[in-house]
This record gives structure tokens, sequence and C-alpha cells, in this order.
């Protein structure tokens, strides 16, 4: 036999092993997070009791998932936050906010959902600086989305802290839940174990002919065993079941399990059946509020007989002995029954304390249409809205539609119910729900946003420019219904045609400007966004001389916009990145580009946006590159990726992309530029074709790959991406000169020119002179690549500074100036070295040699190099800031970033703080992947 400590742990050795060394890391003072994944009834319940057992000097926190559960935002973090909310106070004040906000004990803004997974965290760690917490999470496919995807955060930010997380999840119900972390997989019991466990639940031996019949149909499911030979002996079973007294149920075993339980339900009176059926029907197990609706159905609360038979354990709150006996007795009751029970529940709910819960019930209990109830669930879809959780939101407004008697409110609660499920990512329901408002009479306002919402999901599936004429269309309907919204749909649609790289045309973003600039929209509410919009529809459709300008102004409005509310701040986040991708580099300002992006991440760091910092991140990142801080946009893009994987949104690759090619990094690069182009011929992205051609030219150009680079470039240049054309034709034009295609140089000059004339800034001014110096010679050319050294410097644009340089020198030595030649290949060397652009500076290095100047490769020493979280950290704390503010920046706990800073001593050879700031200075960051980013993603 196999023996475990339980008797229902029979054949689970493993299981029990790795569990072990979960709660051996533990009171180590390690984190560990383990994900136990099995069908119904395989013994994961069992497990988590088991491991709860195990845990004798720590504190444990258990949370469990209930299907009927009315998808109340944070309803089961709260239950599991619970023993540690004393310490609420001591949370820094975003955080404690956030999770008030959302734990309904306090009003406010709606909290970004990852702040408060922030907060959590937070809570966790505090608790667990007196003893080890560990946190169980029971049928975790069942928690509600909110709950489940904060608990999902937390787990992958667990590193340094004395915090185990352990959840057990249905399969196949829950295979898309908390993939990617550490699982242990449940599967049934060999026939050995499974046969020695149906034996001892009998009492006796068996034959092994029927033994193991049994075992074969119950598959080694230790719950089915147990279950299905309760209250039977082993003489009873000695030849087998009576087919006719208790046949074997074909099917999926879950429902074979649940059909047990309901046959030994139909023994019970009929009192406690009733009383079962309440308890089933209230998620949140309140032994009061159960007591309270049984006084109201005018039952007596007798539970003996279910405590008796196994089924339900009853004391401070209500607990079904198994999520399968739950189901079995809520789907196994008639309609009407189930309608009664949950009236009942809603009498009984506190209608101040738990509105939500009670409008729910009150729902479960309509038989029909019924305004009092749609307009309660009405209203607590939006209390779930201010709470953050707009998966609830939609299920909420869904339900209200559905018992909405009038066709007038029903459409409009359909719409809202559409949007909202939109928002919660999840656009096939979000679909349905549009059709269903589409086919009542809608509002002419409502008529809008409904186009407006098919064509975000239309964009959302093929990032085509279909959706370009249901946004332009649905603005025009904006603007005839005087609406606000129209502007902002106006400037939605030209972005969206933008995005797909189509310039031309009746679906173009051309047309789409001269649209918007006709149509008389109203103000926006917002002066910077109808700003915006002014100026690219400028720049769109009168050209760069008229619209350039304009949009310099709006950029500098969008810099300076003041932002009183938390919605401002929203809107304005959610603006920026309008002006970012599609247009900063028509005003050739890096200046311009690094006030909006760090505005932006500041900002999104102040009211906890987690949704909008990693590509406010990017932006900066993107800064840096251009200034020539290439360890600086490491730590940005690193920490961009390490949010976007803890919060479950995809990695921006393009901006690595971008750092990988001005690094010279072209293995790095080639797969990530194969999978984009891959990405961008299947979903029409023709913009980011342009965007390939502009990184390319880069790398090809930085390497001496001048043919490469040309054709690169001239790809980005065809394909027309906004914000790639510029420094596309500035590739195109180095590159073809050093091919000898002087025709495609000058006609990409001519265009070059055109594009920087309006911008007028140093950036501008240098990118045309260098461009024209490689097209002309003598002192002219001597004379422009001074200009334009002098002009990328007053423009901040450091690396073209030292790759102006690089050009200058290489002029200089075809042209026998061999001394002035050394002085600007040295200045172009040191630079890239610097920046370790490797490419770029072995170019410079080669151009040296050939000089008759000797200069030595660099070596970096990568043994004691930082991975990119011990970089930003260490950064970090050089600039000052406390473990608690750093860890607040990068989202991981105070205990982390200590764990952090003890590695960085041991790499840099220091021993505090107070020497960060001279050894970083000499130490690269590079990109590699630890054990801190496995985690987080």
């Amino acid at each position: 036999m196999i023996a475990s400590p339980l008797p229902d742990l029979v054949g689970r050795h493993r299981e029990c092993t790795a569990l072990d060394d979960l709660l051996a890391g533990l009171r180590e003072g390690g984190s560990r997070v383990l994900v136990v994944r099995g069908e119904a009834g395989i013994g994961k319940s069992v497990l988590l009791n088991y491991v709860a057992s195990r845990l004798s000097a720590g504190k444990v926190t258990w949370a469990h998932g209930i299907e009927a559960d009315m998808e109340l935002p944070y309803a089961s973090l709260h239950q599991l936050c619970a023993p540690f909310l004393g310490e609420l106070e001591a949370l820094p004040e975003p955080q404690r906010d956030a999770l008030r906000v959302a734990f309904g004990m306090a009003a406010g803004d709606p909290p970004d959902r990852f702040l408060v997974g922030l907060a959590v965290l937070t809570l966790l760690t505090r608790a667990s600086e007196t003893r080890p917490v560990l946190v169980l999470v029971d049928d975790a496919q069942w928690l509600d989305q909110a709950s489940l995807q904060t608990l999902e955060f937390v787990a992958r930010r667990l590193l340094a802290e004395a915090v185990a997380m352990t959840f057990a999840v249905r399969d196949p119900e829950g295979q898309a839940a908390l993939t990617g972390l550490p699982e242990l997989r449940i599967d049934g019991l060999d026939t050995t174990a499974a046969g020695e466990l149906l034996e001892a639940a009998v009492g006796g031996r068996l034959e092994k002919r029927i033994r193991d019949r049994f075992v074969a149909e119950m598959h080694g499911n230790p719950l089915a065993l147990l279950e299905f030979s309760r209250g039977r002996s082993a003489a009873e079973l000695a030849y087998g079941l009576d087919s006719a007294s208790y046949p074997v149920i074909q099917g999926p075993l879950a429902s074979r399990i649940e059909r047990d339980f309901a046959g030994r339900l139909a023994s019970l009176p009929a009192a406690t059946r009733k009383l079962l059926l309440i308890a089933a029907a209230e998620p949140v197990g309140d032994a009061r509020l159960l007591v309270r609706a049984a006084a109201s159905l005018e039952i007596t609360p007798y539970a003996a007989p279910a405590k008796a038979a196994g089924l339900i354990e009853f004391g401070e709150s209500v607990r079904f002995r198994h999520p399968l006996v739950r189901s079995a007795v809520y789907h196994g009751a008639e309609p009407e029954e189930r309608r009664a029970v949950h009236r009942a529940l809603a009498e009984a709910t506190d209608p101040v304390l738990d509105p939500d819960r009670r409008a729910w019930h009150a729902a479960e209990a309509a038989d029909g249409p019924d305004e009092d109830v749609a307009a309660g669930l009405e209203q607590a879809a939006d209390r779930a809205r201010q709470r953050g959780g707009i998966a609830a939101e939609a299920v909420l407004l869904e339900r209200a539609a559905e018992v909405t008697p009038d066709r007038w409110p029903r459409g409009r609660r359909a719409l809202a119910a559409a949007e909202a499920h939109f928002s919660a990512a999840a656009p096939d329901r979000a679909t349905e729900l549009a059709t269903v408002a589409e086919l009542c009479p809608l509002s002419a306002l409502d008529r809008a946003r409904l186009a407006r919402l098919r064509a975000r999901i239309l964009f959302a599936r093929s990032r085509s420019d279909e959706a370009a004429p249901l946004l332009l269309d649905a603005a025009a309907q904006f603007t005839a219904a005087g609406s606000p919204l129209a502007r902002e749909t106006y400037l939605e649609a030209i972005s969206t045609t933008i995005f797909a790289g189509r310039v031309h045309g009746p679906t173009g973003a051309r047309a789409a400007a001269i649209a918007a600039r006709g149509s008389g929209a109203p103000p926006s509410g917002s002066r910077a966004a109808d700003l915006l919009l002014d100026g690219v529809a400028a720049l769109l459709t009168d050209g760069y001389e008229t619209g350039i300008p304009a949009l310099r102004g709006a950029l500098e409005l969008l810099a300076h916009e003041e932002l009183r509310t938390r919605e401002a701040t929203m809107r304005w986040l959610l603006l920026v990145p309008v002006a970012l991708e599609a247009f900063i580099h028509y005003a050739w300002d890096l200046h311009a580009w690094d006030t909006l992006s760090n505005r932006a991440v500041r900002l999104a760091r102040d009211v906890g946006a987690l949704g909008a910092l990693p590509p406010a991140l990017i932006y900066a990142g993107g800064v840096h590159i251009h200034y020539g801080n290439f360890d600086q946009a490491a730590r940005m893009i690193d920490e961009a990726d390490a949010i976007a994987a803890a919060t479950g949104h995809a990695p921006h690759k393009y901006a690595a992309l971008v750092l990988a090619a001005w690094r010279g990094e072209a293995d790095l690069a080639a797969g990530i530029i194969d999978e984009a182009k891959h990405s961008a011929d299947q979903r029409g992205e023709v913009s980011l074709l342009g965007a390939m051609g502009y990184i390319q030219g880069v790398l090809f150009n930085g390497l001496a790959r001048y043919e490469e680079a040309m054709e690169a470039a001239r790809t980005g240049i065809e394909h027309d991406g906004f914000n790639f054309t510029g420094l596309s034709l500035v590739e195109h034009v180095e590159a073809a000169t050093r091919c000898g295609e002087l025709d495609q140089a000058r006609a990409s000059l001519a265009r070059l020119i055109e594009l920087t004339r309006a911008a007028d800034s140093g950036w501008a001014r240098g990118a045309g002179a260098r461009s024209q110096a490689l097209l002309t010679d003598g002192d002219e050319a001597d004379r422009l690549y001074r200009t334009a050294i002098e002009e990328f410097g007053r423009g901040g644009v450091t690396v073209e500074v030292a790759r102006t340089h690089l050009l200058y020198g290489e002029w200089l030595r075809r042209s026998q100036r061999r001394s002035l030649a050394r002085t600007h290949l040295r200045t172009a060397h040191a630079m890239f070295d610097g920046m370790r652009a490797s490419a770029f500076a072995e170019r410079a290095r080669r151009e040296l040699l050939a000089t008759g100047e000797h200069v030595r490769a660099r070596e970096d020493m990568l043994a004691s190099a930082l991975t990119p979280q011990e970089s930003q950290v260490a950064t970090l704390a050089a600039d000052g800031l406390t473990n608690a503010k750093i860890g607040a920046e990068l989202f991981i706990s105070p205990h982390t970033v200590e764990w952090h800073l003890r590695k960085v001593y041991v790499k840099l050879g220091i021993t505090s703080r107070r020497a960060l700031q001279g050894a970083l200075a000499s130490t690269p960051a590079v990109d590699t992947r630890g054990e801190d980013t496995a985690r987080a993603g």
C-alpha cells in the first residue's frame, strides 16, 4: 500500500512531496506558487487541506470559487484578505484607497485592478513579516474575474516574500486560468492504490475482478470511488452492484458523481432538501442569512440528516462537502423551487450593506420581465464599474437587459452590456449583445455608440482599415446628435487607417481627415484633443507647411494640459498614444516626445493605470534610444514587458527590436522581424511593414550591409508608415549613396527635405543637412556635416550626433584628410562604444584602422553585468528611493527589492547604497533573463 498522512491521500506520494517542498521553501522565507490541476473529484481539495494541515507556524487564508456566484468584483479577494485588513491603514495611500474602493469600504474613482493587485501583494508581504503566509484558493476557475486576475498578478510578482500560493483548478473548465505558473497535474490513482482505497472504504476485501471493474469505471477518481461505495459493505459488492438496484451511469465522470449525490438527496426530509437548496443558491456561506431565508420560506433549518450523510458542514459559515454536492442540489431542484429560494434570499439580504447581491437574487427569482429588478441590476452594474469590476458590470448589465420588459431600455442596457463586454476583452459576447441592441429601438446617440462599438470590435479582430468607414459613420452620427464623442471618434478613425497603413482612397486617413474637418463636430471637452484633431487634419489635408505647426501646437498643449480629475487623466492617457504612435516624428521634436512620454509614465503610475503604463514606458524608452542612453531604454522596455506579462498583455516586441537594431544585434532582431512581417501580412498591419523598413535600415547600415539596408528602407518608404517614413528616408539616403544608387538617394533626399522643412527643429535640420552632405562634395559637404553635428546636438539626438561624426570621418578619410578624420572617428567610436552600439562602434573602429590607428574592440565583463530588473532596482536605489518606493514604482514588494539589491552588491563588489552611483556608471545592463523575469512571465 502507498501510504500517506491522510486516508483520502492513498497513492498521492508524488503530490504530497511536491506540497511538502512548497512548505519547506516557505519556511525558509522564500515565495512559492503552485497550480494544482485535475478533473472534478480527483483530490485537489483534499490536497489543499493536506498542505494547510502541514503548516504549523504560519497563517493560512482561503478563498473558494463558487460557480453560482454573481461575479461581484473582488468578492473572493475580499474573503481571502479579510484576516489581514487590520493592516490596511499601513499601506501606501494609493494602494490603501484602491483596496478600500474595490472592497466597497469607501467611495471613489474606479481603481486600476493591478493597483489593487499591488495593494494585496503589500498586504500579504506585511503579514509575512511575522510568520509565513499560505494562500489557498479552491475552485479557482469559479472566482470572479477581478479576484482571479488580481491573484494571478500577485502570484507572478512573488519572489522573496514568505508567501506561498496554491490554487486548485478544475479542468477542463479552468484550462485557460493561471497559465504559465508552476503546475502540479493530478491524474487518477493507479489500479493498486485505487483498489486499496475502495477496499478501505467498504471495510473488506473484494474479489479482484469486481474490484478492478469498479476501479476502471471510476478511472481512479478518489471521490467517485468513495462516494459510490459509501454505505455499502464488501459483502454487498461481492458480486458487483445489481443493475436493477443501482445501475451504472454512463457519461462524464463528474456527471456520474453529481447524480450519485442527487440520489442521496432524495432520501432526505423535504425541509432538509430545501435548506440545502438555500445554501446552494447563497454563495457566501453566511449561516445567519440562511436562517433568515429559511424563516421566510417557513421551514425549520433542520440540517442534521444532511450532516449525517456527509453532504454539508454547518458552523459560522456553511460549506458543502464538495462543489459537486452544491451543483447536484441546485441543478436537481425545479425552476420554481430555485426562484422561490432566490426570492427568499433577496428578502433576507440587507439592502444597505449588500445591495448588489440582493439585486442578483431578485433577478434570479424573477419568472419574467421586471423593470424594478432590471433597474436594481443596472445600479449594481454601476457600483461594479466604480469598483473597477468591468467583467461584473458586463454580466450585471446583460442580466438587466434580459429582464427588461420595455424594448427602449432593453436596447440601451444591451448596448451598455456590449460595451462593457468589449472593455472586458470579450468581443464575441459583445457582438451578440450588440445584435440584441440593434433589434431594439435606440436613440440617435445610442445608434452612434453601436456603430462605433461594431467598428472597434472589427478593428480589434482584423487590424485592417475596414473599420474606418464604420468609425466615420459613427462620428457623423455623433455629430448629428451634438455629442462631444464625435471629434474623439474622428481621431480614432484616422488612427485606425494609419495603423493599417492605408493613406489613400475612400477609406484612407486623408479621406477621414477631410470628413472630420468638414463635419462641424462640437468640441470634445478637451481643448488638447480638439487641437490634436485639427493639427492631424491640417497635416493630412493641407500638407506639411500648414499641418506641422498646428500639430506642434497640439503637442505643446498636451504636454501641459491641466488634468483635474481621474477621468480627465484617463482620457489623456488614451489620447497621447495617438500623438506618439502616429505623428510625433512629423514634428521631429525629441524634447516634446520626452515631455509627453515621461508625463504619461508619471500619470500612469500616479493613478495606477497599469494598462497605460507599459506603452508609456515604451515611448519613454524610445526617447532614451535617441539620447544614446541604451541602458536606460533597456530598463524601461524590460519594465514594460514585465508589467505586461504580469497583467496578461502582449509584450511590446518592436521597442526591443529598435534597441536591438541600434545595438547591432542581428541574431536577436532576425526572429522578431520575421514574426512581425508575418503578422503584418496576415492581419493587414501595413504600418508595421513601414516600421520594419526603418528598423532594418538602421540594423544593416550599422553592420555596413548597405544593399540590404537600401532595400529595407525603401520598403519602409513605400509602405508610408507615418511615424517611420522620415526615418526610413534618412536610412535610405545613406544606404543608396553607399551602393552608388545616387538617383534613388536624390529622390529620397528631395522628399526628406520637404518633410523636414516645415518642422524647423534641430533634429529635422540635422537630418536634412547630413543627408545632403552624403550627396555633396568639397567645402559644401564639409559645411553640411558640421551643421548636422551642431543641429543634432541642439535637438538632443545624441545617436545621430555620433553617427554624423562617423559619416563625416569616413568622408574625410576618403578625401585623404586622415588627421581630421581620426578626430571625428575617435569621437564616433567613443560615443558608440559608451552606448554599447556595437555595430556602429565596430564600423568606426574599422575606419580608424584604415587611417592607421590601432583600436581595441570592447570586451564587456559580462560576468558582472546586471539583469534588467536588477539594473532598474539599482538605478532607483542610487537615486535615493526607499525600498518601499522602489517596490511601488516597479510593482514588486520591498522584500523583493532588498533581495535584488543583495545580488547587485555582490555583482558590483560593493557593500552599500552609497557606492551604487559610481559602480553603475561603469557596469553594463545586459538583456538576460534570470529567475526574477521568469517569474514575471
